[in-house]
């Protein structure tokens, strides 16, 4: 199979019905009709199949009301324009530790070290990075975007744009244990988790900010030809994990080539074996996914799973097709149902490609 390190090779698709293929990406790039309602708005949308890019569209960047009556004019978006991941970042993190788990460096199963915890008597001690990486450390927490008190703003919104934002690791280590660490009943998807576990694999770097940029820039982004990814840091020097990466479509698309494939890259091994089931493995029920570590499990036969992001982000990888679909744009929670199921339905028209004998 081919490596896109630098360029990607592209296909045509291989399907039986061509018709219905192109029909499906066209309603989900569909703008200001129903399609558009039922599915947000979408910016990127691309489909690699055998390690193949073999869609590839684009549409506008999405412009509010508001904006417009400000006379701002929606732009087209090409392939070198850059998007937000939101949570996809959590995923991004993930690999970082994977990394750290590779050379020895970190055991998942070990206290995960949080200066704030570092009393003997605290019962936080007892969180591992396994905790941590399953947002199962049993720690209070509010995860809201929507219908927001301006008086008493949800956690995460504290902690991205409140008093919480210098420090956010600190911040939200901070909260009270519930549940018992490692519980069914611990399990809070959380982006102060994440951020806490961030800040933790800034430790284990070392190095401060400068130390974590270089780490991602040579062991994960720059492995894999992510040359595109920009991480966002706090004023503490925390990588911002759960929500700040911002990167090109073709880059989204190489970091989940690198999952769907084992976490290896052009036959080196950056993530260690069984890093990539330790993702995808369905724990925590949450609505109508669930919760891996730091990756969610559609749960279906098809080993299905997916790093996903507020407003629509996705990496959705297919294993037993080799298949991934890309999806970058705005949408609405209310609307993310339809947009997922436009994307299986995209997923459908796809088989398992053929695998050629060398000659």
């Amino acid at each position: 199979m081919p490596w896109p390190t630098r360029e990607w090779p592209e296909a045509r698709p291989e399907v039986a019905d061509v018709a219905r293929l192109t029909g499906l990406i066209d309603d989900a790039l569909a703008s200001g009709d129903a399609g558009a309602i039922a599915r947000g708005h979408c910016h990127a949308l691309l489909v690699v199949h055998g390690g193949r890019l073999v869609v590839e569209r684009y549409g506008t960047r999405y412009v509010s009301e508001l904006e417009e009556l400000a006379g701002i004019v929606p732009e087209p978006i090409h392939a070198d324009t850059t998007h937000i991941s939101w949570s996809m970042a959590k995923s991004i993190l993930h690999a970082a530790i994977g990394v750290l788990v590779a050379r020895g460096a970190v055991t998942i199963g070990s206290q995960a070290p949080v200066p704030k915890w570092d009393d003997a008597a605290d019962p936080r001690q007892a969180i591992t990075w396994d905790d941590l990486l399953t947002m199962r450390p049993g720690l209070a927490w509010v995860e809201e975007y929507y219908d927001v008190d301006e008086d008493a703003p949800p956690d995460v919104i504290t902690m991205l744009f409140g008093d919480g934002q210098r420090d956010m690791a600190a911040f939200a280590a901070d909260f009270p244990l519930v549940a018992e660490p490692g519980s069914e009943r611990a399990y809070c998807y959380s982006s102060g988790t994440t951020n806490i576990a961030s800040g933790c694999v800034g430790q284990t770097v070392g190095g401060g900010e400068e130390g974590m940029r270089t780490f991602l820039a040579d062991e994960v982004f720059g492995a894999i030809g992510m040359v595109s990814a920009s991480p966002t840091f706090d004023d503490a020097g925390t990588f911002v994990a759960s929500s700040y990466v911002d990167a090109t479509a073709r880059d989204f698309a190489r970091f989940g080539l690198l999952y769907l494939r084992d976490g290896v890259w052009e036959g080196r091994r950056l993530l260690p074996e069984g890093w990539v089931d330790h993702a995808r493995l369905p724990r925590s029920p949450d609505e109508n996914l669930f919760h891996g570590a730091h990756w969610w499990s559609n749960g279906d036969d098809r080993g299905s799973f997916m790093a996903e992001g507020f407003e629509g982000q996705r990496i959705y990888l297919v294993p037993d097709r080799d298949l991934m679909i890309v999806r970058l744009g705005k949408t609405h929670t209310d609307d993310g149902p339809a947009m997922d199921a436009n994307l299986v339905e995209i997923a459908d028209c796809f088989a398992s490609p053929k695998l050629k004998s060398a000659r």
